[in-house]
């Protein structure tokens, strides 16, 4: 456990959001709201170490490049919630350790942590009911949504978000 503690403290200095070509990240603004689907891609590794700012998506793919590097066994989720208005989503990765799984969370800040289960299943409900509950203002004035889990392997780099959108849709689909 030693050395997934290591990761995550190694994360610490990575910043939620995205950063314009003026190196100005773009969370609070009014471009982030507006226009976050047309100016988004995939950050490598290496770029989110440099720009140290990134959504979900890319810390999950440097979370598993730090998992790969240190050889543990990992995997990746993709959860959306699809109201026929937005699709909100996020990204996680799980890990296995002694007959236990893990919740391994580090951008989804109130959330931020390693989380034990029993078992993949209660992992993934869990993540159902809190990424429910903590988008339910956005979605209170849905009675009528879908929410998907998807477990996805590494995406190509540089792709924009429609393009991660599509490959999501071709990986496999999680029922809770």
């Amino acid at each position: 456990m030693n050395r997934i503690l290591k990761i995550m403290s190694e994360l610490d200095n990575i910043e939620y959001g995205f950063k314009d070509e003026n190196g100005n990240n773009l969370i609070n603004s009014e471009r982030w709201d507006n226009d976050f689907s047309k100016f988004y891609y995939l950050l490598s590794p290496e770029e989110l170490l440099s720009s140290k700012c990134g959504v979900c998506w890319d810390q999950v793919e440097l979370e598993r490049k730090l998992f790969n590097d240190t050889n543990i066994e990992c995997d990746t989720y993709f959860i959306y919630i699809d109201d026929k208005e937005n699709l909100l989503s996020h990204t996680f990765l799980t890990f296995q350790l002694d007959d236990k799984y893990y919740w391994f969370e580090h951008s989804w800040y109130d959330m931020r942590g390693i989380h034990e289960y029993n078992d993949i299943k209660e992992l993934l409900n869990d993540v159902k009911i809190k990424f429910i509950d903590s988008r339910k203002d956005e979605i209170a004035s849905s009675l009528n949504y879908d929410i998907y889990i998807y477990k996805y392997k590494k995406p190509k780099y540089h792709i924009n978000y429609d393009e991660f959108y599509n490959y999501i849709k071709t990986q496999e689909i999680v029922n809770t």
